[in-house]
C-alpha cells in the first residue's frame, strides 16, 4: 500500500512538472513569435506632417488710376486669428506636430527679390520706333528687374509682347528718369526699374488672365485678399494702360552698391491697400523710403498714382492719347 501511494505521489509530481514546463515553453515561443513577425513601429512627429508646399510669391494692372475709379481693397495685414486665445491654440497645435509656429503675414521683401534676367546685349537689339530709347543705354547706372519677361509676376507666365528683359521708354521719360537717378546717386541710391513701356498685347493678356477665374496660381503672392472676378470693379485691371504710351514707369529705390531695394512696406505689384500712398499700415521708415522715391520722381516731372507706390507717369508725356503695340525686344 505504501508503494502504491508513493507511486501516485510520483505520478502527480511528474504531471505537475510537465504542465509547468509546457507553460514556460508556450510563453517563450509566443514571445519569440511577436518579436520576429510583428515589429513595433514608433510614430514620430514628422510622420504626421505633410510636405511643405512651395509658395511662390507682385501684381499690377494699375491703369485705373487714370480715371480715378479705383477703390481700395481689403487689408492684407490681418493675422487671420479671431482672438489671442485662438492664436495661442494654433501655435500650440503646431508645436505638438513639431512644426515652427507661423502666422499669416504680408509677403516679405525677401520673398520678392528674384534673380534679375541676364541683360540683353545692345548688339542684338532691334531698332526702336522714333522717340523711344532703351533705358539701360540711356541710364547706365540704373538697375533693372523686368518681371513680365519672366514667370515671376501675378500672371505666372511670360507676358505677351515681352521677348527680352529690357526696359523701353520715350526719350522724354528717359531724360526725366536720368535726372531722378542722378539725384538719388548723391545719397548712394539708384533707381530699380520693374517695367516701363508695355505693349497693348500685354494688356490684352492681363484681361484674359483676369477673366479666367480658375487661374489663381499666383494668388498667395500677389493678390491673397482679392477675388479675381472683382479686379475690374476694384480698379486693378483696365482695358488701356498708360504704360502703352511709353512714359509710365514702375520702379523703386535700391542701394547703388548692393542692388538691394529699400523696404517700402509692401512688395511691388501687390493688389491691396497696403500698396497705396498714405497707408497707415507701414512703419515710419517704410513711409520715408516711399517719400524718398516720390520726391525724386515728382521733382523731375512725374506724377504718382495713389493706389501704387511704384507707379509714376510723366506729366508732359509726348503721346498722351496714343497707344503702342511693338514688342519689348
Amino acid at each position: 500500500m505504501k508503494f502504491r501511494k508513493r507511486g501516485k505521489k510520483l505520478q502527480l509530481s511528474a504531471l505537475l512538472l510537465a504542465l509547468a514546463l509546457s507553460a514556460c515553453g508556450n510563453d517563450a515561443e509566443g514571445a519569440g513569435t511577436d518579436a520576429s513577425t510583428s515589429p513595433v513601429s514608433i510614430p514620430t512627429a514628422s510622420s504626421n506632417i505633410p510636405e511643405a508646399q512651395g509658395v511662390e510669391e507682385g501684381a499690377s494692372i494699375e491703369e485705373t488710376g487714370e480715371s480715378g475709379s479705383a477703390t481700395d481693397s481689403g487689408s492684407t495685414t490681418d493675422s487671420g486669428m479671431d482672438s489671442e486665445a485662438e492664436s495661442q491654440q494654433a501655435l500650440g497645435k503646431e508645436a505638438e506636430l513639431g512644426k515652427q509656429p507661423s502666422l499669416k503675414t504680408e509677403p516679405s521683401l525677401e520673398s520678392q527679390q528674384q534673380p534679375s534676367p541676364t541683360p540683353v546685349s545692345s548688339l542684338v537689339r532691334g531698332a526702336l520706333p522714333d522717340g523711344f530709347v532703351y533705358l539701360d543705354e540711356y541710364i547706365p547706372d540704373a538697375l533693372f528687374e523686368i518681371r513680365y519677361a519672366s514667370d515671376y509676376n501675378f500672371v505666372g507666365a511670360v507676358v505677351d509682347g515681352y521677348k527680352a528683359p529690357v526696359a523701353i521708354a520715350t526719350e522724354e521719360a528717359a531724360q526725366a528718369l536720368l535726372g531722378a537717378n542722378e539725384e538719388l546717386k548723391q545719397s548712394g541710391y539708384a533707381l530699380l526699374i520693374y517695367d516701363a513701356y508695355r505693349p497693348t498685347k500685354a494688356v490684352a493678356h492681363f484681361i484674359r488672365w483676369a477673366a479666367d477665374v480658375e487661374d489663381t496660381a499666383m494668388k498667395d503672392v500677389f493678390y491673397p485678399d482679392v477675388d479675381k472676378s472683382q479686379v475690374f470693379k476694384l480698379g486693378y485691371v483696365a482695358s488701356k494702360s498708360g504704360h502703352s504710351r511709353g512714359s509710365t514707369i514702375d520702379l523703386t529705390v535700391a542701394d547703388a552698391d548692393t542692388g538691394v531695394p529699400l523696404d517700402m512696406g509692401g512688395p511691388y505689384d501687390f493688389f491691396g491697400d497696403i500698396s497705396s500712398h498714405g497707408t497707415k499700415k507701414i512703419s515710419a521708415e517704410q513711409t520715408a523710403n516711399r517719400e524718398l522715391l516720390k520726391n525724386a520722381m515728382v521733382r523731375h516731372g512725374f506724377k504718382p498714382y495713389n493706389k501704387e507706390w511704384w507707379h509714376y507717369t510723366l506729366k508732359d508725356e509726348p503721346y498722351p492719347k496714343k497707344y503702342f503695340d511693338f514688342d519689348v525686344e
